[in-house]
């Protein structure tokens, strides 16, 4: 099975003619989401069972992990990795509980290079999270380099982590769209936008320019044929535009799925379907 999604699902006014749009009026027009609410702080209890009453039982979640489980933020003096784990996880848990996770996402920064530490790391993040599917998105450019690219496949595959598929502007390290699959079970693709003048940029407007980018026709072609690649060799694929900048990421989504000849159903009624 193949589902699209975006980052959020409130800012996407492309889907649903509305500035603000709740999580009902979303899964509506596509089956997946991934949030990014727990990065930055765990959610409230009440907040994640929420969720679950505003979305089919075929609607599925991809999590962000906290920052501090993935290197991007220093540990307060009284927190440990394991408290904010088992904090993390009895919060998420009726998703997982109710089969409507896709997977959790530990997106690590440009600045988690390969390292010895960083391997070690990432084996006991694995530990810590026993058999729950997580995907790995890598942002340096060294884990794929030509000495080191097969040990980093091997590694991944050893842990079952499904490495991200990652579109991305091409720069001296920003890592390829790699199609190894490490995990035969599910695969993410991310795509992000290839805006190669803004990438990088860390002025304050940084959030309003590094994925404005829209992908064109041809683009959106090339990356279908490497989506249907890849969906032929595993059980799920899921596709996440974060290309929204410029709004630009439901309006590629929409396309995509038309060029997939991708029709889902059981979705919420939307305004269209109620007249």
């Amino acid at each position: 099975m193949i589902r699209i999604g975006l980052t959020s699902f409130s800012e996407h006014d492309t889907l649903t003619g509305k500035k603000k749009s709740s999580l009902f009026e979303y899964a509506g027009f596509l089956p997946l989401v991934e949030l990014d609410t727990s990065f930055y702080g765990i959610p409230a209890a009440k907040t994640v069972e929420n969720w679950l009453t505003q979305v089919p039982q075929t609607f599925r979640f991809i999590i962000k992990l906290p920052s501090p489980l993935t290197k991007q933020k220093d540990l307060a003096p009284e927190e440990s990795l394991q408290d904010i784990y088992q904090q993390f996880l009895k919060v998420m848990a009726p998703i997982i509980k109710n089969g409507q996770l896709y997977c959790f996402l530990a997106q690590f920064p440009a600045q988690f290079k390969l390292t010895k530490e960083n391997v070690r790391y990432l084996e006991g993040l694995r530990e810590m999270f026993q058999e729950l599917p997580i995907a790995v998105e890598l942002r340096d450019a060294s884990w794929y380099t030509e000495g080191f690219h097969d040990k980093t496949m091997a590694l991944m595959k050893k842990l079952k982590y499904s490495l991200v598929m990652v579109d991305e502007p091409k720069l001296l390290d920003t890592v390829p769209l790699d199609l190894t699959i490490t995990n035969p079970e599910f695969v993410l693709f991310r795509f992000h936008g290839r805006n190669q003048t803004f990438w990088k940029d860390n002025s304050p407007e940084w959030r309003k320019k590094r994925t404005l980018y829209r992908y064109n026709q041809t683009e959106l072609n090339d990356l279908a044929e490497k989506i249907q690649q890849v969906a032929a060799e595993v059980d799920e694929v899921a596709i996440i535009f974060n290309n929204n900048s410029g709004g630009d990421a439901a309006g590629n989504a929409l396309t995509l799925k038309e060029i997939l000849n991708l029709d889902y159903q059981a979705l919420n009624p939307s305004q269209l379907g109620l007249f």
